[in-house]
């Protein structure tokens, strides 16, 4: 057979497999290993548990348990939802505060966790049965918790982005430093869109009220505002104080050159533990079992995906499946954009079915040589498709925030959660075509600091 048929075959085997409801890790595995019967040398599987083991060595892969173990000792403590309320007090009264107000919870939990699961299960516990409380719908309360949860891989400590740097083998550092100007951008779109559909929502609100005795309880949820005094805005800042502290210790370690990538994350772990014992008096071993099982069980899960991808891989570059699909991407001499959008849109489409880590570790054999030789920076290529991976999270049919999001508020229809993300994978794609014209968002903070990037 020639590498096009086998690499067809590669191709529909995988996807059939996984159609089947099989595991992700398996199915890759799977598919691996009867390639690797049928068309590499017998001998090659004396060494599956070998290629496995080498491919997960690296040293960068250590710091993804230690990032999951810091956001889940802040997501299954009080800390999350203190978090949440000391930024609702501080914006209640921006129209559409209390939606903003879980935006940034997000963001700033996403910067510690490193995790979208994670930021959308921590904050949409709090955030949304508060937000329909008061009369939000609850598409748009989905919504803004499912968006808001992508935030946790595209703000380091980024799981996705770790596994990125290895794949391309670019400055973990760097990518990092990348994608704080994009998630500035993301999160701005995000609050002025709440803002909008609050605004939005309240004029029909008013309007229901007006016309429909029965949907003046609901109506007047919506239009009621809250007021805190300055004594107890200023009262809610020590809530936020902790996070502020250990988010600042995190980034000086590692963007003042103290530590690397993995000595950060373990130093993050550390001070996450640290703060819910101190703060939350969470120290007694069956309040940790919890966040310590809840490590173990998120860790040893995307570990398993990682090996198992990256033997997908490996199998793949040894029948030359990677190498031919870059050559014949290379010989059709696309001009670079249509060759960045064809790609993207490849990304698109396979977030409707895989996890950003399989995207990221079947794909970039592939697509990173052709983006090199068309002349793109893949550090801000890696943001790019990380904000479009992002949008996989919220589509349908396998977006797993929208999963997260039905098991903390199982009585929104799933349709209603739907309709609520589809604008914000349309403020996402927006984002992506900003970064195409104005790069500079994501490249100037680490053309900056490169110098003290280690």
């Amino acid at each position: 057979m020639s590498v096009f048929e086998i690499g067809l075959l590669y191709g529909a085997s995988t996807l059939a497999v996984m159609f089947t409801g099989m595991p992700i890790a398996f199915a890759l595995g799977l598919v691996a290993t009867v390639f690797m019967v049928f068309f590499m040398p017998v001998a090659s599987l004396d060494t599956v548990t070998q290629n496995v083991f080498e491919e997960m060595s690296s040293i960068t892969l250590l710091s993804i348990p230690l990032f999951i173990l810091k956001g889940a000792a802040i997501g299954r403590s009080r800390a999350g939802q203190d978090l949440y309320s000391a930024l609702h007090v501080w914006m209640s009264r921006i129209p559409g505060g209390l939606g903003i107000a879980n935006i940034f919870a997000c963001a700033l939990f996403a910067a510690m966790a490193g995790s979208s699961p994670a930021t959308c299960s921590a904050i949409g516990s709090a955030g949304i049965p508060e937000m329909r409380q008061r009369g939000y719908s609850g598409g748009f309360a989905a919504g803004l918790i499912a968006a808001g949860g992508t935030l946790g891989i595209l703000l380091p400590p980024s799981i996705t982005m770790i596994l990125y740097a290895v794949a391309s083998e670019q400055s973990l550092g760097k990518l990092f430093l990348a994608g704080i100007g994009p998630a500035v951008l993301l999160v701005a779109l995000f609050a002025i869109y709440a803002a909008w559909r609050y605004r939005h929502e309240t004029q029909r609100a008013a309007v229901l009220a007006a016309t429909r005795p029965d949907a003046r309880s609901a109506a007047s949820a919506l239009l009621r505002t809250e007021h805190y005094t300055f004594a107890q805005r200023f009262a809610a800042l020590p809530r936020v104080l902790p996070f502020v502290i250990l988010l600042t210790g995190v980034m000086v370690a590692l963007y003042g050159g103290y530590a690397t990538p993995s000595e950060t994350a373990g130093l993050g772990a550390v001070l996450a533990l640290l703060l819910i014992a101190v703060i939350y008096n969470t120290w007694r071993p069956r309040q940790l079992a919890p966040i310590l099982s809840s490590t173990i069980r998120e860790s040893t899960m995307l570990m398993l995906i990682i090996g198992m991808s990256l033997f997908y891989s490996y199998v793949m570059s040894y029948l030359h499946i990677s190498q031919s699909a870059a050559q014949w991407i290379v010989a059709q001499h696309l001009s670079p954009w249509l060759l960045l959008t064809t790609i993207l849109l490849l990304v698109v489409v396979l977030g409707f079915f895989l996890p950003p880590v399989s995207i990221i570790l079947m794909t970039a054999p592939i697509i990173l040589p052709p983006l090199r030789a068309a002349g793109f920076d893949l550090i801000w290529f890696g943001v790019v498709m990380t904000i479009v991976m992002e949008m996989g999270l919220i589509h349908p049919p396998v977006g797993l925030n929208l999963f997260v999001i039905k098991n903390i508020a199982p009585d929104i229809p799933l349709a209603d959660v739907v309709w609520g993300v589809l604008p914000f994978v349309v403020l996402m794609a927006l984002a992506v075509v900003v970064l195409c014209f104005a790069p500079g968002i994501a490249m100037w903070l680490p053309d900056v600091l490169i110098p003290s990037v280690r």
